[in-house]
Order: C-alpha cells, then structure tokens, then sequence
C-alpha cells in the first residue's frame, strides 16, 4: 500500500527549484539520487504486465529506480542480502551491537574528507576490536563482526557512526577451540573508546602530515599545522562515543536487527508525517534523551539538502 506521503512527492514538487537554486553545490551523485527517487516507478522508467497464475487478472506497474538513496527500492535488496548472511551467523551464540561515534568537530572534517575519514573510521575500529578482543585480560580470541556506516541521524544531521555485529566469542589462538564472553557482557567499553580515540588520532595526524585532507569555510584555518594541532587538542582529551547495546537472543533476532539497519536511507516515508509544498513534518526519535519520539518541522530546501 502506497504511504500516503512519499519523499518523492517532496522532490518531485521542489526538487526544480532546489536544483536551479543549489546548482553550484550538487555533485553528479547527488543529482542522480534526486532524479531517480523522482522517476521511480512512474511511466517515464517504462512498466511491465503481471498476471495472476489463478485468475489471469493483468495489471500495470511501473518500474523501479532500484537507487540504493530511494527509500521505496531497498525491500528486495535488503531481503537478499540478509539471505547471503544467513548462512554465516552462528548457531546458539549470543551476538552484540557496538556502535562507534565519530566526536561532533571530528564529524565536521569528515564531512569535507568523506572518503579519506570513513575508510579511517572502518580500519580504526577494526583494530581496536580485534586488539582488546585479542588481548588475555579481556577475551584472548580472534573475533570476527559485520559492520554497517550510516552518515546521518534520525533528525537528518550528520552524524558518522558505525554499527557492529558481534558474535560473543571468537578462536583461541591456537585455532583448536572457541572461547566464549561472558553471558550478557562483551568487551569493556571504555576501554574500547580510548583506543579507538587514540588509533584514529594517530591515523588523522598522519593525513594531515602527508596533506591528505581539504580543509573549506569554516575550517579552512585549519591548514595552518599550529591551528590543525590546536583544533584536536581538545578532541584527544575527551571521551569518545563507543556503546554496546544490550546482547541478542539469538541468530533470528539478529537477522531482524540487521534487517532494520543495512540498506536503510536517510528516512523512509513512514515517517513522514506532512508536507505543504514549503514545509515537511516528520517523526525522530531523540536518542539523547532516552529515545523519545518527537516531531520536527523542516522547509522544504532544508529537507532536501539534509537528505542528499
């Protein structure tokens, strides 16, 4: 059944405009997003016929964008990708979610270095579970873990974090056995959070060394090796955002969890809630103050640079 408000209407209707106006600011990427959630499952991507096995009933339908930003084309991908990690999830294990953040004036930089700081952001993470995993004191095993990047939040702003699958347990090092976390507790998260502050730090003063980041507006001070060491100071002192959430039940539980996260786009149009041609009104849920449903009022052009 159709929702009876779609972001497509929303582009549809401003997207013209937002596109004459915003021309100098949109990537080609940007501009196919917008153009094929526009066009998706309308005549101008053609149709074909279904007919009922039982009744030979035919009808029409319109063919889909299958853009991976389009929130009406991500059912059958997500269905088949979750058939292909089936097969790797283990049996009878307790699995956790981790999520790591990347800290607010951080974030800022990514958002102008995307590629050079979220390939940053997998290797960091990557290591500090596979290194305090590792380590005896904790879980002494080689862990393995699915991770899934999402660059925004729930209100639309940016906000890079990583989410993690974790089985609870991992091979001993001599490859002969499993060795198991304790029941509902998989790895100490400060601990976690203070190495994943440190390696990234390290990798980011790195790039800088090697002048592999672009510093524009507001950041462009930054250039200055003075001003870039001033800026992370502080960065380097506080605690970074690392959380595990409460441990699944089982291997099912998990697939559903992964279901609501992977090929998941900036908002699905359930929960749009009105949009009268300059104003959108959606649903959020305000994860700084225990997950709380609110509602938040967008114009139109704001909706639309939020989403792309």
């Amino acid at each position: 059944m159709r929702p009876a408000l779609e972001v497509a209407d929303i582009f549809r209707r401003r997207g013209p405009q937002y596109r004459q106006t915003h021309a100098d600011a949109l990537g080609c990427a940007q501009r196919r997003a917008m153009s094929a959630i526009e066009l998706c499952r309308t005549a101008a991507l053609g149709g074909h016929v279904e007919q009922c096995d039982t009744c030979g009933h035919e009808r029409i339908t319109y063919n889909s964008c299958r853009h991976r930003a389009c929130p009406k084309c991500q059912s059958l991908a997500r269905a088949q990708w979750l058939e292909r990690r089936r097969a790797e999830l283990l049996p009878e294990v307790e699995y956790f979610h981790v999520v790591f953040t990347l800290p607010e004036p951080v974030a800022a930089l990514a958002y102008q270095n995307k590629r050079v700081l979220y390939d940053m952001l997998f290797r960091t993470r990557a290591e500090t579970l596979r290194t305090i995993a590792a380590d005896p004191k904790h879980l002494g095993a080689q862990i393995g873990f699915l991770s899934v990047l999402h660059t925004w939040g729930q209100n639309l702003l940016h906000h890079p974090h990583v989410h993690c699958v974790v089985p609870g347990g991992g091979i001993a090092p001599d490859r002969e056995r499993w060795i198991a976390c304790r029941p509902g507790f998989f790895l100490p998260v400060r601990v976690l959070s203070r190495l994943f502050r440190r390696l990234f730090l390290e990798q980011l003063r790195r790039a800088f060394d090697a002048g592999g980041l672009r510093f524009h507006g507001q950041l462009e001070r930054l250039r200055d090796p003075r001003a870039f060491a001033a800026w992370l100071a502080p960065t380097a002192r506080a605690e970074w955002v690392v959380y595990a959430k409460p441990p699944f039940g089982g291997a099912q539980q998990v697939l559903d969890y992964l279901g609501r996260y992977t090929h998941r786009v900036a908002i699905s149009n359930n929960r749009l809630l009105h949009f009268d041609g300059d104003s959108v009104l959606f649903r959020w849920k305000d994860y700084r103050h225990e997950a709380r449903h609110r509602t938040m009022t967008l114009t139109a052009d704001e909706f639309i640079r939020r989403f792309i």
